[in-house]
């Protein structure tokens, strides 16, 4: 289970409208704004760095995106009832859409 989940930007203003967009197509808009960033729902954020530091992409994180029908996780069966799509990003965070069955 994850608590929260939160992933770097250096642009934050693109960075908000593309979360907007794909926040808003499963239901689940803007919960809280904060001076680096913006959160949706109970546990995912994006935010500039607060060491000031350029945000950067790590190499294997992956954050997994619970989604109710395996319509929404394309394209399709990984195994195991499990249904997923995978992305990146406009900063290059990994990022997956997910269904179980």
């Amino acid at each position: 289970m994850i608590g929260y989940t939160t992933v770097g930007t250096n642009d934050l203003p693109r960075a908000v409208a593309f979360y907007d967009a794909l926040f808003d197509s499963v239901g689940i808009g803007q919960l809280v704004k904060f001076e680096r960033g913006v959160g949706w729902g109970p546990s995912f954020a994006v935010m500039t760095p607060i060491n000031g530091q350029p945000a950067t992409v790590g190499n294997g994180p992956m954050i997994g995106l619970s989604v109710t029908t395996t319509d929404e996780g394309e394209p399709g069966p990984r195994g195991g009832g499990f249904y997923g799509a995978y992305f990146r990003d406009l900063d290059g965070n990994k990022l997956a859409a997910f269904c179980t069955m």
